[in-house]
């Protein structure tokens, strides 16, 4: 189980996700939403299957 540190780490990520978001959001122009949101969906899979993994089991 992560530690307070990982989980910190964790949610630190996705709060700046979700208002990388909700500033192409508040801009009004919903394919730069969509773009935004594929950007963080590729850089979130680099994360997931990078070489070596993050943790070792």
């Amino acid at each position: 189980m992560p530690g307070e540190k990982e989980l910190n780490i964790s949610l630190f990520d996705q709060l700046t996700l979700v208002e990388r978001i909700e500033r192409q959001a508040e801009s009004g122009d919903l394919e730069k939403v969509k773009q935004e949101i594929e950007i963080l969906k590729k850089e979130i899979n680099r994360k997931l299957y990078q070489k070596p993994p993050l943790t070792s089991e």
